[in-house]
């Protein structure tokens, strides 16, 4: 695969560690051949871990190949797609292989999807099967004669534990009253009926660059959602990236920890992948309870602990805190969401791991950014850009190149970028062209080529004719004691065409008047970036991964 131009002007070259280099000789290849390496090499290696259910990698790939199979023999053709609505299980590991290795291209869905998300993405992408959860199938039934699907394979909890737990929780649905569904073997199937075939369906892609293997779509934040075309050659170029700059990862001794949900492309790449890619154990988390999390951390010792602030934050309020070692973790990947410094800190200090800030979008595969393992980490950056990736900072009327710490739109190239958003032409010719995709972000660069995200170029104020960017506001409420969390959105004016409006959070107890709270904005920021309101809220509406929604802001909801 082509690499980006040898440009010795790009500045972050000069901050890279020693041990990054400048450029990678990407291999064309498809995505699950990280398996079958890890599989080949290190075949009694654990592969995950659940509970009491633990899978080497050659029984991974044994059991996402009779899936494949399975699906094969269902009747799946190459480019069709699979629906894979999971939440972080043994199973959703299978079914990411599987589906792959059976030429079959994944739409992960949110198990906690509207009834109206479900239809559009599962109607958008024209998904044929669907793998799900059996306790989800009364959000799905209802809407069978409108998502289009052909079968629907169901699996349990059960399904992914081990003898006696596995026993025991079937015994425990039964005593709460629940109804085996009534499968037909033609349209409504059991998981166990999907991988009892004995046949193994090695892989079914061709060229790796054209083919894909996620139509993953975006956060919504700003619109509907998109489908975005994900390549096996995307997926796996953004995994070598990530491996070249987090140098110190050792294959076949880390453990990381599956805290981001796999349906959303973030989780994907850096809690299935890239551990694959290292031959590293997984542990996912179906959902998010501190003390399970450290819990796990005492067990199991993990290595790696990709996450997003607010996950590291609320660890970090627990009362029983000091009970656990987490001296194991090296590595934290931080993204999502900038960290507070303060709170950066004191879990670089519990821990002894240093937590990596980075960026990506859904249409990066997702990782574009990240800052050094080992040179200089700067709060607040999102780092360098990773090998092979090319970015621009551009004037937002013009489009020409920008100088160092002028902000502008971010313009990013490299072999993760997607295809294009799926059956969008008109949308994807208005980011893509000639390689280059517009994040619709304003960022600048500094002259040692860190990167630092200002705001989105479609959350830009613009009151009386300033620019005021939302990200800084908050930040400069965020500094108050008493403010928790903080967003700025702007709001029609019928003078100044928009006005400022601030929403916070408050610190538990915390006892603070938005009079005074617009009192410290003044005297800390331009007059015209002042808000001009303030709500105090109980929480922010957000994503899963904790990127605000200022849409639903805007809104009023």
């Amino acid at each position: 695969m082509d690499n980006t131009d040898n440009n010795s002007s790009k500045p972050w070259f000069a901050s890279y560690d020693a041990k990054v280099p400048k450029h990678l000789d990407f291999e064309t290849t498809p995505l699950y051949s990280y398996l079958d390496r890890a599989a080949s090499k290190n075949p009694r290696h654990t592969a995950l871990i659940f509970q009491n259910y633990r899978l080497t990698y050659a029984a991974l790939r044994d059991k996402a190949e009779r899936l494949a199979a399975g699906l094969v023999d269902a009747g799946l053709r190459p480019g069709d797609r699979v629906a894979v609505m999971l939440p972080n299980l043994p199973q959703t590991i299978i079914a990411f292989w599987g589906v792959l290795k059976a030429g079959g291209v994944l739409v992960m869905v949110n198990p906690l999807a509207m009834e109206h998300e479900l239809l559009h993405q599962v109607g958008d992408s024209g998904a044929r099967f669907m793998v799900t959860l059996q306790r989800l199938w009364s959000k799905v039934k209802p809407l069978t004669g409108r998502l289009g699907l052909e079968r629907i394979y169901l699996t349990t909890i059960a399904d992914g534990l081990a003898f006696p737990k596995s026993w025991l929780y079937t015994l425990s649905r039964r005593r709460e009253g629940f109804r085996r569904p009534e499968y037909d073997g033609r349209f409504l199937i059991p998981w166990k009926n999907l991988v009892r075939t004995s046949r193994r369906e090695s892989g079914r892609v061709g060229n790796p660059e054209e083919s894909l293997a996620c139509i993953q779509y975006t956060g919504g934040t700003t619109g509907r959602p998109k489908g975005a075309m994900l390549s096996h050659a995307n997926l796996a170029c953004n995994v070598e990236q990530c491996v070249a700059v987090i140098h110190g990862l050792e294959p076949e001794k880390e453990t990381f920890l599956g805290l981001l949900p796999y349906f959303h492309v973030y989780g994907l790449t850096v809690c299935i992948a890239l551990p694959t890619a290292v031959c590293a154990a997984m542990l996912p988390f179906p959902r998010f309870a501190p003390i399970d999390v450290l819990e796990a951390i005492r067990r199991h010792n993990p290595t790696v602990f990709p996450g997003a602030p607010a996950v590291y934050i609320a660890l970090m309020r627990q009362k029983n805190l000091a009970e656990y070692d987490l001296t194991s973790l090296k590595y934290c990947i931080s993204g999502s969401a900038p960290m507070p410094v303060e709170a950066l800190q004191r879990f670089e200090e519990l821990t002894g791991a240093g937590i990596l800030e980075g960026f990506g979008l859904t249409e990066t595969s997702p990782v574009t950014h990240l800052n050094p393992l080992q040179g200089v980490r700067k709060v607040g950056s999102i780092g360098l850009p990773l090998p092979g990736t090319d970015c621009r900072i551009v004037d937002l009327q013009t489009g020409e190149d920008l100088p160092a710490g002028e902000p502008g739109e971010l313009l990013i190239k490299g072999p993760q970028v997607m295809r294009g958003y799926w059956n969008r032409p008109e949308e994807t010719a208005e980011v893509l062209e000639d390689g280059w995709f517009a994040t619709g972000d304003i960022a600048t660069m500094d002259e040692d080529g860190y990167f630092r995200i200002v705001d989105r170029k479609k959350d830009m104020i613009i009151t009386a004719g300033y620019n005021v960017y939302p990200r800084e506001v908050e930040e400069t409420l965020m500094e108050h004691p008493a403010v928790k969390d903080a967003a700025v959105v702007g709001k029609r004016h019928p003078a100044r065409g928009e006005m400022v409006q601030a929403y916070v959070v408050l610190e538990e107890d915390a006892a603070v008047s938005t009079v005074e709270l617009i009192a410290w904005c003044r005297e800390k920021i331009a007059p015209y970036k002042v808000p001009r309101e303030i709500e105090v809220r109980d929480a922010l509406p957000k994503t899963v991964i904790g990127k605000l929604l200022r849409k639903e802001l805007r809104e009023g909801t």
